[in-house]
């Protein structure tokens, strides 16, 4: 790939090395006091089951408004699959509280029904009874539908049914502007901006690793999960399965991995690239997606035979995005004006807590993605893809093993080593932003990501097998136990009554604007489909 670096950098030029110049620039210039004006938002799914913990099998109860477009309230792949979103704040610790009014509201809509607490879905017993999310009849309603069929036929039902967190985060132009003119660039700030979130993105991808370890909590699923297929995993007891020192397998080959999109080496070091590799991804037919059939008896099988029907059918850990219009398309957004956004999205759903993450665990995060942008310009050849995806893979299945080894530009390095290393690094940005918001919540929540790393077992993952272990249940047992806890918990928690009267009022509005889009429509859903598709 032209412009790569070599795989190999000097010690003076590892790719940390930037950080601790590039803080101190900001500071002296007074441009770190605009980190204050970040922007954050969470997106949280969540499976309804019942109280024996089995999948629920009714459709999106009505009060929760239109799963089409209710912006705040809606579902995932399978009908089961609640999805919450917030809107953005400038205040991490109010994304988590309007996350609370979320489950709120929807526990007050819910009949005899919990909010599954894990990321690896409950005991199903028959892929079958996983109901795919229904939109209603509108073209768009049906596009989303179909989609989702389209998933069932190439990777099966269950991988439905998996939940997780995405973490949104942007940095505001007040501060991209300043950076630009620090860093001399004569770039418009639209170009300059979305070069910025790719090198968060990139770095991001070179580090996501310690993320995995830090914050995996799928190191368990459910025998039935895997029913008829061969696996790695070991039995934990009669119905659960898992490895010793895994830390997400949500992650992992598992679950959000496909064997056609291992191909596609999408390319982020780019806009430019990134947009052409998804496109083409999106127009090139793969044979075994043909033999499925896209209309089959006058019925919908997929949207299409490309490797990716639409762009959300890539399973990155990060992606690039942008607000877009109504009926455009991400690619055309962020073709036209650029990156707005990055979206984390290896999140896994911790068991131990109410919402499935905490306000310390978004401080962390805030400063990881700041120190991303701050770290190396460099690009990342193909060699060190194939390194940064072997580590991913590594800290997936074996992320706990004593001794492990991960490999860097440098060489071998223990994960441990590296790790300390690395939160050393992300320590001197969590202190700017202490200074930044005159607290020092931050590297208070560095140390204690540090901590995880000096002792294992008070990761989440260590953690949720200790607890399978003393207590002697069921994965599907255990986490039907935790989610009955936090319907306590929610439901015995003081209410933001306004923020619940506004929900209620937008889950009625939801319903009359998918009215509208179902009377308003006037193409044909074959016409409607094949311009959608079209050249983004």
């Amino acid at each position: 790939m032209a412009g790569c670096q070599p795989i190999i950098h000097k010690k003076s030029e590892t790719l940390e090395s930037n950080l601790e110049q590039q803080l101190e620039q900001l500071v002296e210039n007074d441009i770190s006091s605009l980190l204050k004006g970040a922007l954050r938002g969470i997106e949280k799914e969540g499976l309804r089951v019942d109280y024996l913990g089995q999948l629920s099998q009714k459709e999106h109860p009505e009060g929760l408004g239109s799963a089409l477009t209710n912006g705040t309230v809606t579902t995932d792949f399978s009908e089961a699959l609640l999805e919450f979103v917030t809107p953005v704040f400038d205040d991490g610790a109010a994304a988590l509280q309007f996350l609370e009014s979320l489950h709120q509201f929807t526990y007050g809509q819910l009949s005899e029904e919990l909010i599954w607490a894990g990321s690896m879905p409950c005991h199903i017993h028959n892929s079958e009874a996983i109901p795919v999310a229904w939109y209603g009849s509108s073209n768009i309603g049906r596009l989303k539908h179909i989609y989702r069929v389209g998933l069932e036929h190439r990777y099966g039902k269950m991988m439905q049914t998996i939940a997780g967190i995405h973490y949104n985060f942007s940095l505001p132009d007040v501060f991209w502007r300043s950076f630009q003119e620090l860093r001399g660039n004569t770039d418009s700030l639209q170009s300059f901006r979305s070069s910025g979130y790719f090198k968060m993105i990139r770095n991001f991808r070179r580090y996501s690793w310690l993320l995995l370890y830090l914050f995996g909590a799928s190191p368990a699923v459910d025998a039935s999960f895997l029913k008829g297929k061969s696996h790695p995993l070991h039995s934990l007891s009669d119905r659960t399965l898992y490895l010793p020192y895994a830390t997400s397998l949500r992650m992992s080959d598992l679950g959000y991995s496909t064997k056609a999109q291992s191909s596609l080496n999408i390319c982020f070091n780019h806009l430019n690239t990134f947009i052409a590799s998804l496109d083409k991804a999106i127009h090139t037919p793969y044979p075994p997606y043909e033999r499925i059939g896209v209309k089959v008896d006058g019925q919908y099988r997929q949207l299409s035979s490309s490797v990716l029907q639409i762009e959300n059918e890539y399973y990155s850990d990060i992606r690039p995005k942008r607000g877009i219009r109504s009926g455009e398309k991400p690619l055309a957004g962020l073709r036209a004006s650029g990156v707005e956004y990055i979206e984390v999205r290896l999140l896994d759903n911790n068991p131990f807590l109410p919402v499935g993450i905490d306000h310390r665990q978004t401080l962390f995060l805030d400063a990881f993605l700041i120190s991303c942008l701050l770290m190396s310009d460099a690009v990342l050849c193909p060699a060190e893809c194939r390194l940064v995806i072997d580590n991913q893979h590594k800290v997936l299945t074996r992320g706990r093993e004593p001794g492990l080894l991960l490999v860097t530009p440098q060489g071998e390095s223990t994960l441990v080593g590296t790790g300390k290393a690395l939160i050393e690094k992300i320590k001197m940005t969590g202190e700017v932003l202490d200074r930044v918001h005159r607290k020092k919540e931050y590297s208070l929540a560095v140390d204690e990501q540090l901590r995880k790393l000096e002792d294992p077992n008070l990761t989440p993952s260590a953690r949720m097998l200790a607890a399978l272990q003393k207590t002697g249940q069921e994965y599907t047992e255990w986490i039907l136990q935790k989610s009955r806890e936090h319907k306590e918990f929610l439901l015995g928690s003081t209410p933001d009554a306004a923020i619940l009267r506004d929900l209620a009022g937008k889950a009625e509005e939801s319903l009359r604007q998918q009215q509208q889009l179902e009377a308003g429509d006037t193409i044909n859903f074959e016409q409607f489909l094949a311009e959608y598709l079209a050249y983004a």
